[in-house]
C-alpha cells in the first residue's frame, strides 16, 4: 500500500517528510486525510457486500499496511533504512498476522497482488526521484484505494462486479479531491490546475446526474460548488482538510442512502 503525505493540509499522497535532521516522525504518519482515503472504499464496498468477520482482519491488515508503506517509502526517499527498522518490523508483523488468515481463507485475494505491486512500484519510483508530489504519483495511490473495494468483495465472496458502481463513485470523488486540494494548497497559484479541477468536477456532476442515484448526484454537485468557489480564498490547510472530511462523510452517506432505497 502506498503512502500518503499531507503537507500543511494537503491530502495528496506522497512519501513522508523527514523532520528535523532527517528523523521519522515517531510511529504514526502525520496525515489524517490518508486514513479517510483508505477507509472510504472499504466502507463503501461493505455497504454493498454486508459485513463479514474476515473484514475485521482485513481492516487490521490495512491499518498496519499504511504506516508500513509510509516508513518503507521514507527509507526509499532518504536511504536510511536503519532509522525506521523498528517501525517496519512492528507494522510488518501486525500486517502479516492480520493478513495471513484472510489469505488462507480467501486465496483469490492474491489475484490483486500484481496490480498493487505495479502501483506501489510507481510510488516507490517517484519517492526515489523525490518527485512524490507529482499528480501521477497521487493517482497511483488513488487507484490502490479503488482496488480495496474489490478486495472487500472477494473476502465476502461477493462477485467484484457488484461493488463496481460504488467503487466508481469513490474513485470519482478521490480524483476530484486530489485536484481540488492542489488548487487550495500546493498549486494555489496555478490557473492550469484550477481549470483542470473545474472541468473534472463539471464532468463528474454530469456523469453522476446521468448514471448515479440522486443522493450521489446531489453530493457531487456540492463538491463542484466547493471546487468552484473556494480556490483563491484564504482558507487554512486545516479547514481544507475539514471540508474534505465532510465530503468523505457525505459521499459515504449518499452511498448508504442509495443502497437502502
Amino acid at each position: 500500500m502506498a503512502s500518503v503525505r499531507v503537507h500543511r493540509g494537503d491530502r495528496g499522497p506522497a512519501t513522508p517528510v523527514v523532520r528535523g535532521r532527517g528523523r521519522a516522525s515517531g510511529w504514526l504518519p502525520p496525515q489524517h486525510g490518508a486514513w479517510a482515503m483508505l477507509l472510504l472504499p472499504v466502507l463503501a464496498a461493505v455497504i454493498v457486500t454486508g459485513p463479514h468477520p474476515l473484514h475485521l482482519l482485513l481492516l487490521g491488515a490495512l491499518l498496519a499496511a499504511y504506516p508500513l508503506s509510509y516508513f518503507l517509502l521514507l527509507a526509499v526517499k532518504t536511504g536510511r533504512l536503519r532509522r525506521v527498522r523498528p517501525q517496519l518490523t512492528a507494522y510488518g508483523v501486525v500486517a502479516v498476522l492480520c493478513a495471513a488468515p484472510v489469505l488462507v481463507a480467501r486465496p483469490a485475494v492474491l489475484a490483486y497482488a500484481p496490480l498493487f505491486g505495479v502501483l506501489a512500484a510507481v510510488n516507490a519510483g517517484f519517492a526515489h526521484r523525490r518527485r512524490d508530489r507529482a499528480l501521477v504519483n497521487d493517482l497511483a495511490f488513488v487507484a490502490q484505494c479503488g482496488l480495496l473495494g474489490f478486495v472487500v468483495a472477494t473476502v465476502a465472496e461477493v462477485p467484484p462486479a457488484e461493488v463496481a458502481g460504488v467503487t466508481v463513485v469513490v474513485l470519482g470523488y478521490l480524483v476530484g479531491t486530489i485536484l481540488y486540494v492542489k488548487t487550495m494548497i500546493r498549486e494555489r497559484d496555478s490557473v492550469r490546475y484550477r481549470w483542470a479541477s473545474w472541468a473534472y468536477h463539471g464532468v463528474a456532476v454530469v456523469a453522476a446526474a446521468l448514471w448515479a442515484p440522486a443522493p450521489v448526484a446531489v453530493v457531487f454537485a456540492a463538491l463542484l460548488a466547493r471546487a468552484a468557489l473556494l480556490p483563491g480564498r484564504r482558507v487554512t490547510p486545516k479547514r481544507v482538510g475539514l471540508v474534505e472530511m465532510a465530503g468523505t462523510l457525505l459521499v459515504l452517506a449518499a452511498l448508504a442512502l442509495s443502497a437502502s432505497g
